[in-house]
């Protein structure tokens, strides 16, 4: 039981009052709010974060309340069909953000841009290529609170592509923001539930955002699809994946560090000291490679062609060529728009362009022989 904080009525209430909407959608949604107030209220100590955690869940029911509105008031965006989505996936740390920017910049490609996350509704008496004054306001908060040594991580920015995660947050389901799913009962809830009705909504949002931004295709990314390929296909049948691979020691290693300054920045009010380290290595580790495994098993029961690997060492030595092997591979054609769009991304952003993410296995309590009996699985695939 949650305390008052935490109660699910509450906080549903103070979305109402907040945008004096009422209504939801379907109530499905209301299991995983359950289950994730529970553990924001067994976990969160701190009394900053705890108001931090609330808050956040009562924005991101207004935003729901905002969707909703929006399908009711055009009817015509869920009556659309989703372009053919490309979608990055694999460990994290592989590249799979560097992959879909440059993705992105093909003209022709419409992607999850992190400013519509935020804002996936159209402003009352919104037209088509209008402003959206949204849009500058996120630019101007985000730059007055850039965080340099995240962004040597995860370089964030309101017209860059983010993880259909962010999307999933909607729908209190899939994996949050990468900390919660450390933790119980939300750990043992999601790896257990079904995801169809998470992948539903998510392709009704794609909807929304297509239908504001159209465009050919859809570049999207999320390690996290590992966990629902089945029902990711099933939804669009035509999408290519493609996935990514990298060293285990060096993906783990990566992911507990950025892991630890997010747990900390919402769990701690900005203080990873708090964080018990050799705990974080062994659930990081242990999270990720359940995710491998599921995504591998599901894999397997898949056609291959619809599937393309590439490796981060490659990427990061020839960006454009693995984009070609992508396009080749899904017959999309490269435009000289395409390509124009393309090589100048690549051009303005190098590797490291933010500075250079230091990470140290040791430093989690893992060493490189456990990570890689861990993973063995895995190794002697690639």
């Amino acid at each position: 039981m949650t305390d008052g904080q935490f109660n699910v009525h509450k906080v549903l209430d103070a979305a109402r009052a907040a945008t004096g909407l009422d209504d939801f959608g379907d109530d499905w949604f209301r299991e995983g709010l359950e289950v994730l107030l529970e553990t924001y209220d067994r976990n969160v100590v701190d009394e900053a974060s705890r108001r931090q955690c609330r808050q956040a869940v009562v924005a991101k029911l207004g935003v729901r309340l905002k969707i909703q509105a929006a399908y009711v008031r055009y009817p015509e965006i869920l009556r659309q069909t989703v372009q053919t989505p490309v979608v990055v996936t694999g460990l994290p740390r592989t590249g799979t953000s560097a992959l879909v920017n440059l993705l992105a910049a093909d003209p022709e490609t419409m992607a999850l841009l992190l400013w519509l996350i935020y804002y996936p509704e159209p402003l009352p008496g919104w037209r088509p290529g209008d402003p959206d004054p949204r849009h500058d306001a996120m630019v101007a908060h985000l730059e007055a609170n850039r965080n340099p040594e995240f962004d040597k991580i995860h370089y964030a920015h309101p017209d860059l592509p983010e993880e259909c995660v962010m999307m999933h947050q909607y729908s209190f389901d899939g994996v949050q923001t990468g900390w919660e799913i450390m933790l119980e009962p939300y750990c043992q809830w999601f790896q257990n539930h079904d995801l169809g009705p998470l992948y539903r909504e998510y392709r009704d949002q794609l909807k929304l955002l297509q239908w504001r931004r159209p465009g050919r295709r859809w570049a999207l990314k999320a390690p996290a699809h590992m966990w629902a390929l089945p029902q990711f296909m099933a939804l669009f049948p035509d999408a290519g994946v493609v996935w990514g691979h990298r060293d285990v020691v060096s993906v783990v290693s990566s992911i507990c560090s950025m892991t630890r300054m997010v747990m900390g920045q919402n769990m701690w009010n900005n203080d990873p000291s708090k964080i018990d380290l050799n705990w974080l290595g062994g659930q990081v580790m242990e999270w990720y490679a359940r995710s491998l495994e599921r995504g591998l098993r599901h894999r397997a029961e898949l056609p291959e062609q619809r599937f393309l690997d590439y490796s981060h060492d490659d990427l990061v030595a020839d960006p454009l060529a693995t984009v070609g092997a992508i396009y080749d591979r899904f017959n999309i054609e490269m435009s000289a728009a395409s390509r124009a769009g393309l090589q100048d991304h690549a051009d303005r952003h190098p590797q490291h362009k933010h500075g250079k993410h230091g990470h140290r296995l040791h430093e989690f309590g893992l060493t490189e022989a456990q990570v890689r009996e861990r993973f063995s699985f895995y190794s002697s695939l690639i």
